[in-house]
């Protein structure tokens, strides 16, 4: 009896209950997870399998979800392994999950579902449904003690679903365009390669009108640079007629010219024995040819050229009728007709033999006339011995220097006489460095004034902000007025150091008498010591200061009167 007690105790003992031995609880469970986070990865705690051991107080609340396993529990149902269960379990929650993906029959496989699915569907294999990409699938195993178990990024075929089911659709066609349709767009991408045609013409008209530009500006900064007197001697080019060469001189006049750094070019010239001057572009080489002549011409006489010309203008002079021959200013014109827009220059060397020999050969007849007269017979002898030396006509030197005068006042042209061929180089040499620095001598006296500025004029007067160099200023307005001395302006300044003062000045006098005499009576000293003078301004000063200072025409005259 005892032992039966002790049975029937054991046999009386309720047994514990495991949670995943409850198919419809479990089930429940996890479609209240998968509704509250569909999109939440699951955690190592959260995947982790639970296992409880309830008590009896759970046990008795156990409902139909409950499966107690005993013995006498050997029914017809068959018995499924647990590696089965658990793989059916996986395909249908990634069946489930892949409807959910591609938003096809969503409703029926979601996990709140999955319990009202039917037995075969759940535990056997479903039909292919579209393939997920990669996704984490939480799956409950029946029967395992260690809870669920994770199936993390799974790495499944990327193919849509028809290319899964093997139904390739058929590949669409494009429709055919009409022919309008084919002309708009012909003349659509005709007007584009127009476009960029134009946009590219005009990229590159810009282009060069940059380019143009830039050659402009770097000229016109090279032209001012060779206008400098440092430069410009550098872009002359000497023009010499061979047949000056050939002189006694020809060579030194050669040696001088290349020294002075400009190109010497060896030509024949318009006029014989003349030099002429070019001016090469800046950016033009020696060997180029561009060059640009200009107006100067020095042309080299010789005495008995000279002479002849002006003893013809002598005796045409004397006579009152045209001479036997040209005078030296009829011939001066013919050359300027010959050559138009030159400035000629005419250079005489060694004119003093001339007036050596002719004062020797006066003096000479002069006492072979007194021999002469004495002896008697002698004079035809001597005459035919000098012949010789009398070729040349008799010119003195007052004749000379009035045919000069006539030849400048009627052609223009200059004449030097020198006395040797190194001074005729020389005169070359300055003529060339006056040639080169003319235009930009001619540039700097363009000021804009009708009359000559000197250079401590031109400068002013600095004046700085502390109103130091005003007294200078009025004192060079006042010197500005015609036959106004440094000392005259310094005693009025010291009068009236500035033009204010000087107007309240006249302005307390009655009359226009007194301002006209205001400053008359005003002491100028002149030196220093015993050796010093003193005088007045002066009534007339005066009064083209006060007519300065007050005249309202601007056109009125300072030394008219008041």
């Amino acid at each position: 009896m005892g032992s039966y007690s002790d049975s029937t105790s054991d046999l009386d003992e309720e047994l514990p209950v495991f949670d995943f031995l409850q198919r419809g609880r479990h089930l429940s469970q996890s479609s209240q997870n998968h509704t509250e986070k569909p999109h939440q990865n699951g955690s190592d705690a959260e995947m982790a399998a639970t296992f409880s051991a309830k008590g009896n107080a759970d046990a008795r609340k156990g409902t139909a979800d409950v499966m107690m396993i005993s013995s006498d529990s050997d029914d017809d149902a068959p018995y499924v392994p647990l590696a089965q269960r658990l793989k059916q379990r996986q395909d249908n929650l990634i069946s489930a999950s892949s409807a959910v993906t591609n938003g096809k029959d969503a409703e029926p496989y979601l996990p709140s579902n999955l319990a009202g699915l039917p037995l075969s569907c759940q535990n056997g294999f479903p039909e292919p449904k579209r393939p997920l990409s990669f996704h984490q699938v939480r799956t409950v195993s029946h029967g395992v003690p260690g809870g669920s178990v994770e199936v993390a990024a799974l790495p499944l075929n990327p193919l849509s679903g028809t290319e899964s089911t093997g139904a390739s659709p058929a590949k669409k066609k494009p429709a055919k365009r009409t022919v309008e349709e084919i002309q708009a767009s012909r003349e659509e991408a005709l007007s584009k390669r127009q476009a960029r045609e134009r946009q590219q013409k005009g990229k590159e008209a810009l282009r060069q009108e940059q380019e143009r530009q830039k050659a402009e500006k770097k000229a016109l900064a090279e032209a001012a640079k060779a206008l400098r007197p440092e430069e410009c001697i550098k872009h002359m080019v000497v023009a010499v007629d061979p047949a000056l060469l050939q002189l006694e001189g020809g060579g030194t006049l050669l040696a001088t010219v290349q020294a002075l750094g400009c190109s010497c070019a060896i030509e024949k010239q318009p006029l014989p024995r003349s030099v002429s001057w070019m001016r090469r572009a800046p950016c033009a080489q020696p060997d180029d040819g561009a060059c640009v002549p200009e107006d100067h011409v020095v042309m080299q006489m010789t005495v008995e050229d000279i002479i002849t010309l002006i003893h013809s203008y002598i005796q045409e002079e004397r006579n009152g009728g045209p001479g036997s021959g040209p005078t030296l200013t009829s011939w001066v014109q013919e050359q300027q007709r010959r050559n138009p827009g030159k400035t000629l220059s005419l250079v005489v060397i060694d004119m003093e033999k001339y007036f050596r020999s002719h004062k020797s050969q006066t003096q000479k007849r002069f006492r072979d006339a007194v021999a002469g007269e004495e002896r008697g017979g002698g004079k035809a002898k001597k005459t035919r011995k000098n012949g010789g030396a009398e070729a040349l006509p008799e010119v003195s030197r007052v004749e000379v220097e009035e045919a000069v005068v006539h030849l400048q006042l009627h052609t223009g042209a200059s004449v030097r006489f020198l006395s040797t061929w190194k001074d005729f180089s020389d005169h070359i040499a300055m003529t060339t460095k006056a040639v080169a620095e003319a235009p930009f001598k001619r540039e700097r006296e363009k000021t804009g004034f009708s009359f000559y500025l000197e250079s401590e004029w031109a400068g002013g007067q600095r004046v700085d902000k502390a109103g130091k160099g005003l007294l200078q200023v009025w004192k060079r307005q006042i010197q500005q007025l015609n036959r106004v001395s440094p000392d005259m302006a310094s005693a009025i300044l010291a009068a009236y150091p500035s033009p204010q003062l000087l107007k309240k000045a006249y302005k307390l006098c009655k009359t226009d008498r007194e301002k006209i005499s205001l400053l008359s009576d005003l002491l100028i000293r002149r030196g220093e010591g015993v050796t010093s003078t003193s005088r007045r301004v002066g009534p007339e000063l005066s009064k083209r200061l006060f007519l300065m200072m007050n005249c309202p025409d601007p056109e009125q005259t300072l030394d008219s009167t008041v």
